[in-house]
């Protein structure tokens, strides 16, 4: 019954955004001597742990376009894709950074956009 998997779909992405507007979290890497860096691939991955971690639903498929820098304020939109095609903007935004590691806030948008036809 297609408007019960609509609900479903609208449900799923609304309890994810509802868990990620509470999600803090902090990512570290290694770099050297340069201004620490986050690979996009690698914060795509720990976006996806983190949501998945406080909404209790599985990993979602989130890319994000660039690295993230390691200065405070810095901040960059990820897109989450489920499964049915619909997409719901995330923005990360660095609220620390302690030598190498990058402290960064998670905030998912309110309303998710309708998968293409």
């Amino acid at each position: 019954m297609p408007i019960a998997r609509s609900t479903t779909v609208t449900w799923s992405l609304s309890a994810l955004a509802a868990g990620a507007l509470l999600v803090g979290c902090s990512g570290s890497i290694t770099v050297g001597n340069s201004e620490p860096k986050l690979p996009a691939d690698k914060l795509a991955t720990t976006v996806s742990e983190k949501l998945a971690a406080t909404t209790n639903q599985p990993e979602p498929d989130i890319t994000c376009p660039e690295d993230l820098a390691g200065k405070v304020g810095t901040t960059t939109r990820c897109t989450l894709t489920a499964k049915d095609g619909s997409t719901l903007g995330v923005s990360v935004k660095v609220t620390s950074v302690e030598g190498e590691e990058i402290n960064f806030d998670i905030k998912a948008d309110d309303t998710a956009s309708p998968a293409p036809n």
